[in-house]
C-alpha cells in the first residue's frame, strides 16, 4: 500500500522541465501540423518587415559609405561629415537637452498626478478624460492656439505688457525652447499618468494594510512598497515617453518653420532639410549612427530591467 501510496504522488507531483528540455523536446505531429499554421500566419508580417524595413535598412547601411551620386565606396569619410557638421552638433545638443529636460520632467509630473487621482474616486473619470483631452487635439489647432498665445502681439505679451514687464518674442528667441517643453508636457502628460495608475491599482492593498499595522507612514509606504512596484511601468513609461518626445517636432516645424531659433533646431529639422536638399549620404550616416545609439540605449534599459526584478 505505501509502495502504490509512493507511486501515485510520484507520477502526480512531478518536478517541471527546464526551458532547455522544453525546447529541445520532439514535438507530437499535431505539435509540428500547428507550429506550421503559425508560421503561415506570420509569414505575411514577416514578408511585410523584410521588404519595407530590413532590406531598405541595409541599403542605407550600403549608401552610408558610399557617395550618392556615384555610389563609389568612400569609406567612413560620410561619419567623418556628418560629426563635424556643426549644424548636426547643435541639433544632437538641442535634442539632448530636450530629452533630457523633459523625460524625468513628465514622469515625475505625471506620478504626482496619478497619486492623487488614484485617491480621488469620485472624480477620476472626469478627471482622466480633462487630462487626455490634449492628445485629441489636432497638431494644427494646436499651432493655432500657440500662435494666439505666445506671438509677439498674442496674448500672453499683452498680459506682460499691462503688467509692465515688455513683450517678449517666445518663438524667435532662447524661450522657444521652454514652450516646446511646455507642449510636450502638457500633450504628454495625461496620457503618462494613466499608465501610472494602472501600475497603482496592479498594487495589492493588502500590503499597505499590512504596513500600517507595522505602523508605517504614508512616506514609508510610498518608498518601501509603492516606487518598489512601479519599477517596470516606470521603465514602460521611460520607453513610451522617449518615442514620443520625437514626435513634438511637428509643433516646432509648423510653428517656426524649416529654420527656427538656435535653441529647437532638433534632429527632426535637419534630416527633413538634408532631404529636401537630397543629402542622401549624410542623411544615411546620421540614420546609422542614431540608430546605434538607440539600439545600445534599448538594450541598456532592458538590460537594468531584467536586472531590477
Amino acid at each position: 500500500m505505501a509502495n502504490k501510496e509512493s507511486k501515485y504522488k510520484a507520477s502526480k507531483y512531478k518536478e517541471p522541465e527546464s526551458s532547455f528540455v522544453r525546447q529541445n523536446k520532439k514535438l507530437t505531429k499535431s505539435e509540428k501540423r500547428e507550429e506550421r499554421k503559425a508560421w503561415l500566419f506570420l509569414l505575411p508580417s514577416l514578408a511585410g518587415i523584410l521588404v519595407f524595413v530590413l532590406i531598405p535598412f541595409a541599403d542605407v547601411i550600403r549608401r552610408s559609405f558610399c557617395e550618392a551620386m556615384s555610389n563609389k565606396f568612400v569609406g567612413i569619410s560620410n561619419y567623418k561629415m556628418v560629426l563635424t557638421n556643426e549644424a548636426f552638433g547643435l541639433a544632437v545638443k538641442n535634442t539632448v537637452k530636450f530629452i533630457g529636460i523633459c523625460i524625468p520632467l513628465l514622469l515625475i509630473l505625471s506620478l504626482i498626478l496619478a497619486l492623487l487621482l488614484y485617491r480621488q474616486k469620485r472624480l477620476e473619470g472626469f478627471l482622466k478624460t480633462s487630462f487626455l483631452l490634449p492628445m485629441a487635439v489636432p497638431v494644427a489647432s494646436i499651432v493655432i492656439l500657440w500662435k494666439l498665445i505666445f506671438h509677439e502681439k498674442g496674448l500672453l505679451n499683452v498680459l506682460l505688457s499691462h503688467l509692465g514687464i515688455g513683450t517678449i518674442d517666445f518663438m524667435n528667441s532662447d524661450k522657444a525652447f521652454l514652450v516646446l517643453v511646455f507642449t510636450y508636457l502638457w500633450k504628454n502628460v495625461g496620457y503618462d499618468m494613466i499608465l501610472w495608475l494602472t501600475g497603482l491599482n496592479d498594487i495589492s492593498v493588502s500590503l499597505y494594510e499590512a504596513a500600517s499595522v507595522d505602523g508605517a507612514g504614508a512616506f514609508a509606504k510610498f518608498r518601501y512598497i509603492t516606487l518598489p512596484k512601479l519599477v517596470p511601468t516606470m521603465f514602460m513609461i521611460g520607453a513610451l515617453s522617449f518615442i514620443n518626445s520625437f514626435k513634438v517636432f511637428r509643433e516646432a516645424y509648423l510653428i517656426a518653420g524649416d529654420y527656427p531659433d538656435n535653441s529647437i533646431y532638433m534632429l527632426q529639422h535637419i534630416f527633413s532639410n538634408w532631404f529636401v536638399s537630397l543629402d542622401i549620404q549624410k542623411m544615411s550616416a546620421a540614420a546609422v549612427l542614431l540608430i546605434l545609439v538607440f539600439l545600445s540605449l534599448i538594450l541598456s534599459f532592458i538590460r537594468f530591467d531584467r536586472e531590477e526584478e
